[in-house]
């Protein structure tokens, strides 16, 4: 969840300078300090349709952000309005709000401030009831209002979306969290599954965790004094987590503090995710997520789940396409590198799902019947409609990692006879020379990792490889992916990498989008990545260490996917135990990583078994 104000713009297929005279001719802002019930003010800019009157009423949509509602100034406008640019030129009352404590609201900030489930006293606050204050204010004050509230966001205003629909305003019809933050140290931003984003974390919390005194139209710039243009380069020589603080942060930086002082699964965590409180929910909920979101894709396949299995009588839509954070609000959404998907998904997203929807919900327009899980499968390049997700036609099935680097839904005919040593594939991972998570030179995350080509990870002796037979037919694979790992270590704790890849064929023709003279042939596509902390196999609260030398079971969620390996194609599985500087390095030593002395890191050899009882496999889901 990075500093990207532009995810809130819109992908409308007209120019910038035609979109905001529109905007001016059509509309009026006010701003207004919005006051909740504790006394404390939110800013809240307001725009309304010019012919807004008690004959010509429109709804509200209401985004609320910790990113700035910039430009400051009711004579000051911003170039894009709403979800999209259709909103504005359909007609709604558009709000944007700095949460409290963010930029020119009054209060402190907490990121993912704890839900409140029984509030006493009016101090009892949290973002539920900032946003039923917020709609209960604008229903009152903003004359011409049709009485109907929708709500959408994406990343962190996709997280504040969600808690919209948690307790909600009877008035609000229609909540749209999208990429929305749903829990840090499982699988969104963070975090995954324990282990720490390096990488996108400095960046993203050099300003968004630092302090802000008073109320201020102005953020804090984001970190710049690198001094070179290659992460691994700066990261590697930054050395240990706690070298951060000591260097650069100051101890000044209070979410990065948190991010040191709660390495577990702990009460902390658990208290700011909104997964368990998604009960009773009245208003419809449609989630929106992309297959190549780089931050926040475990959060919007948690959240739809959490809705669907909490509150079966609610509306309750998930759309997934072919995108990165925010992908479906910019740009057309037609190819993303040398990866073409054949059509503009984004600009169909807009026109075909989001706008009816919420003028079906708001405006009484025709229901558009939306599919359950409207999902766009890669590889085909296709949109599929689910009346469920994952799909009913799906079975789970394994792939397996063969003691000769092949891969194949069939188990290794090894037994675990005794006397008999199983099979297994052994490498060394030394913390000062960690694999490289993309073969750029690149100093800030970037969203690029997630379709590369991993061919600059294959030919590492730290990685394995394992690869199928020339597919003689189509496989698809819809719903959720995970690594089943039988491993050992001759440290004490390690990360593992699990990569699903397709594999393009030799022939493959050469149609990149942005570079024609790239050799597809032989393209290995990431489908889909994760890392497991592996001291947190067991539990994510109480982390074990590894016991030299015994083989142990891993085992983590690596997120869902829908795409087609086509006939001709292969199917690969990459492990690795470094992904950096994107992930944290872990020092091979059940230690507090966060508080961790150069001393404490040490290469290992790891071995990952292949025979019998200690078949490691990628599961998948099967479409048939």
């Amino acid at each position: 969840m990075a500093i990207l104000f532009f995810v809130q713009k819109s992908l409308a297929q007209t120019k910038p300078s035609e979109d905001s005279l529109f905007i001016r001719q059509h509309y009026t802002k006010i701003e207004r300090q919005v006051p909740m019930r504790d006394g404390v003010k939110l800013f809240t800019s307001i725009y309304l349709p010019k012919d807004i009157s008690k004959n010509k009423t429109y709804p509200i949509l209401l985004n609320r952000t910790p990113y700035n509602v910039a430009p400051y100034g009711e004579d000051l406008y911003k170039t894009s309005l709403g979800p999209s640019m259709l909103f504005a030129k359909d007609g709604y009352v558009i709000v944007y709000q700095d949460v409290r404590g963010k930029f020119m609201s009054e209060g402190d900030f907490e990121a993912y401030r704890p839900f409140i489930p029984a509030k006493k006293t009016k101090t009892d606050i949290d973002e539920s009831s900032d946003t039923y204050d917020t709609i209960e204010w604008l229903l009152k004050n903003i004359a011409g209002n049709n009485g109907k509230v929708g709500t959408w966001g994406i990343s962190a205003p996709g997280y504040y979306t969600t808690m919209t629909a948690v307790e909600a305003h009877p008035a609000l019809k229609i909540a749209s969290p999208q990429a929305p933050v749903t829990d840090w140290f499982m699988g969104d931003d963070r975090h995954h599954n324990g282990a720490f984003f390096l990488m996108g974390t400095f960046a993203f919390l050099s300003s968004y965790g630092a302090p802000r005194p008073v109320p201020t139209a102005k953020g804090t710039p984001q970190y710049t004094a690198y001094g070179t243009p290659d992460s691994y380069e700066f990261y590697k020589k930054m050395g240990p987590l706690k070298n951060f603080n000591e260097q650069i942060f100051k101890g000044q930086n209070r979410i990065w503090n948190q991010m040191m002082e709660n390495e577990t699964y702990n009460d902390f965590w658990k208290a700011r995710t909104p997964v368990p409180h998604l009960k009773n929910i009245k208003p419809a909920v449609m989630v929106v997520g992309g297959w190549f979101d780089q931050e926040d894709l475990y959060g919007p396949l948690k959240t739809y789940q959490a809705v669907s299995s909490n509150n079966p009588q609610t509306p309750n839509w998930l759309v997934m396409g072919p995108w990165i954070h925010g992908g479906w609000a910019r740009g057309s959404g037609e190819s993303l590198g040398h990866i073409r998907f054949g059509a503009q998904t984004s600009t169909f997203y807009q026109k075909e799902i989001e706008l009816p929807v919420f003028n079906h919900y708001l405006k009484d327009q025709p229901d558009p019947k939306l599919p359950k899980a409207y999902v766009f499968e890669t590889g085909t390049n296709e949109w599929r409609k689910y009346d469920q997700w994952p799909p009913k036609n799906t079975v789970e099935k394994r792939l397996y990692l063969h003691p000769d680097g092949t891969l194949s839904f069939s188990p290794t005919m090894a037994t675990m006879q005794t006397g008999v040593k199983p099979s297994f594939h052994e490498y060394i991972s030394d913390p000062k020379k960690p694999v490289p998570y993309t073969s750029e030179i690149r100093i800030i995350r970037g969203s690029d990792y997630m379709y590369e080509d991993q061919r600059f990870a294959a030919s590492r002796p730290d990685v394995l490889v394992y690869e199928s037979e020339v597919l003689k037919e189509d496989i698809t694979i819809s719903g959720n992916v995970f690594a089943d790992l039988f491993v050992s270590t001759t440290g004490t704790d390690a990360d593992f990498v699990v990569k699903l890849i397709d594999v393009y064929p030799g022939d493959a023709p050469n149609d990149s989008p942005i570079n024609p003279n790239m050799k597809m042939g032989g393209f290995q596509l990431l489908i889909r990545g994760e890392v497991m902390r592996s001291k947190f196999r067991k539990s994510f609260s109480k982390p074990e260490p590894m016991t030299p030398g015994m083989i142990e079971n891993v085992k983590f969620d690596m997120q869902d996917a829908a795409h087609r390996f086509k006939k001709g194609h292969k199917i690969m599985v990459q492990v690795q135990s470094s992904w950096f500087p994107l992930v944290d390095r872990n020092p091979q030593k059940f230690v507090n990583i966060y508080k961790a002395t150069e001393a404490d890191f040490q290469k290992a050899e790891h071995r990952v078994y292949l025979s019998g009882e200690t078949s490691s496999y990628v599961g998948v889901r099967v479409v048939e």
